[in-house]
């Protein structure tokens, strides 16, 4: 399947109809790199803001290290909600998903079975508990002809009440070792969270950037009709999208496990919006049809900063709140007025 030619942008467009060739500055800005740099310089502005009002804190290393550590586990979550969004969907469920997925994966059955054989048990169990919440999404979407947003509502509440009654609104203790040990050693002095976002990063851009599966995935946000039309089995790529993002809920779910040594209902809460607010910050369209992983990942960093250097000067979490949405609306705004170029290009 041969990839096709990208439409031009609407500034680039207005020159070209004027008879104007468009300035190569022009055409960067108008392109994804000019916009992963626009995330960058806000990236390196909150940086900055950090060190004027804290130079003792933001120019150490370590706390540089804890915010993409912080950052790590809201990131897969956000990297799996790319790729749903970018295909004009939407999943409000990966939170509560993720949730489910700890107290499972650390059942005391579980625990006893991985003691006797491997503590990867433990990661593999969240993932595919992930990967089956998804499916299940998938199907409801794709078959059952479910709007996104209410199916994937109904398995928010579905799954944090099955979380519940499984593990009986109590914290669920992780006592193996090797499983503890491994969150708490490092490689070349840099956390196994962030190597684990770090990964998982990579094979995303390249299964959007570089596959014909992320080729499809942008051509059914693009247009879905057209799609179909085209010979692209819409429905299966649909619940394989689903099956995506409920693994990396999953994935979320073991690296919290390994964070906190706990596995409880309440892990995840609100993480759903985190990573939609990421994803959109980051350039991806809400309607559909681009997706940028690099920008995602720029995204979840420019939040996770912001809120080190809120909490280093000692902000209220509510100030965070009201400039977290502050910021969504501005890249909401600014989405909207690039629909708009477009459609009169």
């Amino acid at each position: 399947m041969s990839e096709p030619t990208p439409t031009p942008s609407a500034p680039v467009t207005q020159y070209v109809e004027a008879g104007e060739q468009p300035s190569a500055l022009r055409r960067f800005l108008s392109g994804s790199a000019g916009r992963n740099l626009g995330l960058v310089i806000a990236l390196v502005l909150i940086v900055v803001a950090g060190i004027i009002t804290r130079p003792d804190r933001m120019t150490d290393v370590d706390t540089l290290l804890t915010i993409v550590r912080y950052a790590s586990i809201i990131g897969v979550i956000s990297l799996g909600m790319t790729f749903v969004i970018t295909a004009g969907g939407i999943d409000l469920s990966v939170g509560s998903v993720m949730g489910l997925a700890t107290i499972v994966g650390s059942l005391a059955a579980v625990q006893a079975v991985a003691a006797g054989s491997t503590w990867l048990l433990l990661a593999l169990v969240p993932i595919l508990v992930g990967a089956a919440a998804g499916f299940v999404n998938g199907l409801v979407i794709a078959y059952g002809r479910v709007v996104p947003f209410m199916a994937t509502l109904a398995m928010l509440v579905a799954a944090r009440g099955l979380a519940e009654l499984i593990g009986n609104k109590q914290t669920l203790i992780i006592n193996d070792n090797d499983f503890k040990g491994f969150f708490r050693g490092n490689l070349l002095g840099i956390d196994p969270l962030i190597w684990i976002f770090a990964i998982v990063a990579v094979a995303a851009w390249f299964l959007l950037s570089r596959t014909t599966f992320g080729r499809r995935t942008v051509a059914l946000g693009g247009n879905y009709e057209a799609s179909r039309l085209a010979g692209l089995k819409v429905k299966r790529h649909t619940v394989m999208l689903y099956v995506l993002a409920g693994t990396t809920a999953g994935i979320a779910a073991f690296m919290m496990m390994g964070r906190t040594g706990v596995g409880t209902s309440t892990h995840g809460t609100l993480y759903e919006l985190d990573a939609i607010a990421a994803v959109v910050v980051g350039g991806t369209l809400l309607i559909g049809g681009r997706g940028t992983i690099v920008g995602t990942v720029l995204g979840v960093l420019i939040f996770a900063t912001l809120s080190q250097v809120f909490t280093l000067n000692n902000l209220s979490t509510s100030v965070q709140a009201v400039i977290k949405g502050i910021i969504i609306v501005v890249a909401v705004l600014l989405q909207q007025r690039f629909g708009a170029r477009n459609s009169r290009s």
